[in-house]
C-alpha cells in the first residue's frame, strides 16, 4: 500500500522526463521538476511553450504521454488513481454558461465532484466569502465583469477543498486591479498551506507571487530556480547606482557598511554599490543615505538596479516579452 506524504518527503508533484508528441510538434521535451508542499510554482513561457499540456497532463486531462508524473508519491497512470480529490483546477478558458446562476455554477461542479448537499453548501459559502462574491451568488454570469468571473473559477477550483491547486494563466486579461486582488488572494491560500502550480506569461506576476519558478520554451525546461536564484545569476546581490554632481566629492565610509560587498567606480561621477545576497536591502539602503545625509554629499540620482525576470527571461528564451 503506497504510504502517504510523510513529513520528510515534501515533494507534492513530481514530473519525471515527461514528453508529450501531437504528430510531428514535440509539445514536451523530457522535462523534470518538483512542487514542493508549500510551493507558489511560477510556471512562465510564451505562448505554444508548453505549459498548458503540462497542465493537463497533471489534473489528468492528457493520459498519452510518455515519462512518469506523481503526485504525493503516487505514480498517476491513465487516471488519477482517486487523486482527483487532492487537485483543484483552474483552466484558462472555462466556458461557463452564461444563463446560469453563479449557485447553479457551482452546485453543478460540486454534485460533479462527488460532494453531498452538506458539504457542497458550507463548501460554496465558504469558498465565494473567499473570493468576496458572496453578493453575486444568485446572479447570472453574464451580468459578472472578468475579474469577477477569475474569481469564479478559482471559487469553484476550491469547492473540493484541494491539498494542490493548478492555476493556469489565472491572472490573463485583468485590469491592474483585478490581477492585484487575484494575486492576494492566491498568497493567502499558500499561508494557509496550499501548494500551487500557476502559469503566466505575464512575469511581473510570477515575480510577485512565486516562490519557485520554471521557465519553459520550446517544450524545454531552460532553468528552475527562486526568484532570487535565476536574479543572482547576473551578479552578486543587489546593485546601487550613486550619480554624483560634477566633481563632488565621493561619499567616505560607505565601503564599511556591513552588507557591502565592494564598491565600483565606473566613472568619476558614478558609482555602483554591490550588495550582498540575502541581507537587509532596507537597512543597507538607510545606512548609505545616511552617510550621504550627513556629510552632505552632492548627489543627482541615487537608485536601486536588481535584474528583473524579463531579463532572465530574455536569457534562456529571447524574443519579445507580453506585456500588459
Amino acid at each position: 500500500m503506497q504510504q502517504s506524504l510523510s513529513e520528510n518527503n515534501k515533494e507534492l508533484v513530481k514530473f519525471s522526463n515527461v514528453s508529450k508528441r501531437y504528430r510531428e510538434l514535440l509539445a514536451l521535451d523530457h522535462i523534470s521538476f518538483t512542487i514542493n508542499k508549500g510551493d507558489i510554482f511560477g510556471y512562465i513561457g510564451p505562448n505554444g511553450a508548453g505549459k498548458t499540456t503540462t497542465i493537463k497532463i497533471l489534473v489528468g486531462l492528457i493520459k498519452d504521454y510518455e515519462g512518469e508524473v506523481y503526485i504525493r508519491g503516487k505514480k498517476i497512470t491513465k487516471n488519477l488513481n482517486g487523486l482527483q480529490e487532492v487537485l483543484g483546477y483552474h483552466p484558462q478558458d472555462v466556458g461557463f454558461q452564461e444563463w446560469r446562476t453563479v449557485d447553479h455554477l457551482l452546485k453543478t461542479f460540486g454534485y460533479l465532484s462527488g460532494l453531498n448537499s452538506v458539504d457542497l453548501e458550507s463548501n460554496i459559502q465558504e469558498a465565494l466569502n473567499f473570493v468576496n462574491l458572496q453578493d453575486v451568488r444568485y446572479k447570472k454570469i453574464i451580468h459578472l465583469s472578468g475579474g469577477m468571473i477569475q474569481k469564479l473559477r478559482l471559487a469553484q477550483a476550491l469547492l473540493i477543498k484541494p491539498e494542490i491547486l493548478v492555476l493556469d494563466e489565472p491572472l490573463s486579461g485583468l485590469d491592474p486591479f483585478s490581477r492585484y486582488q487575484l494575486k492576494n488572494l492566491i498568497k493567502t491560500l499558500s499561508k494557509e498551506g496550499k501548494t500551487i502550480l500557476f502559469s503566466s506569461h505575464i512575469l511581473s506576476d510570477v515575480q510577485d507571487i512565486a516562490n519557485k519558478i520554471g521557465i519553459l520554451n520550446n517544450g524545454k525546461i531552460m532553468k528552475i530556480g527562486t526568484p532570487d536564484e535565476l536574479q543572482n545569476e547576473f551578479q552578486v546581490g543587489n546593485l546601487i547606482e550613486i550619480e554624483y554632481a560634477n566633481s563632488a566629492e565621493h561619499c567616505i565610509g560607505i565601503e564599511n557598511i556591513p552588507n557591502i560587498e565592494s564598491i565600483k567606480h565606473v566613472n568619476p561621477n558614478r558609482d555602483l554599490i554591490h550588495l550582498k545576497s540575502n541581507e537587509d536591502l532596507d537597512l543597507s539602503i538607510y545606512n548609505i543615505l545616511k552617510i550621504i545625509t550627513e556629510q552632505k554629499c552632492r548627489i543627482h540620482n541615487f537608485k536601486l538596479l536588481k535584474p528583473s525576470l524579463e531579463d532572465v527571461y530574455l536569457k534562456y528564451v529571447g524574443g519579445e516579452i507580453k506585456r500588459v
